[in-house]
């Protein structure tokens, strides 16, 4: 199960690279959460909603690792955002059912984007 669970998340950041929110749509759980330095929410309309300006403002995403076992897999990735964020580390623990992301936590360093 591991390995299409990896094929998803991996397909669910290419989207994201993309652009595509409705490709991303179709990865979410109908009741999604969402834990973040910077949101907490439930339902895939809201987690869409709360990333979307995120997935707009990106340049580039790049996954450097992947990683899964039974129903969870951990992403490392790079964001590059333009001036004067610009590249951003992170990495994100999914947690999939009926093989859907049902729980998505992103580990970031939140400074670059709180509101001055």
């Amino acid at each position: 199960m591991s390995e299409k669970n990896i094929a998803s998340a991996v397909a669910y950041y290419q989207a994201m690279n993309n652009k595509d929110l409705s490709v991303m749509e179709k990865y979410l759980h109908p009741e999604v959460h969402l834990v973040s330095p910077l949101a907490d929410v439930t339902g895939r309309d809201a987690v869409l909603n709360s990333i979307k300006n995120v997935v707009a403002a990106l340049s580039r995403l790049t996954i450097r690792a992947q990683f899964g076992t039974g129903d969870r897999v951990m992403l490392a990735y790079d964001v590059d955002f333009p001036a004067p964020i610009g590249r951003a580390r992170a990495a994100v623990l999914l947690t999939f059912q009926e093989g859907l992301i049902i729980r998505y936590e992103l580990f970031f360093d939140a400074r670059p984007f709180e509101e001055k």
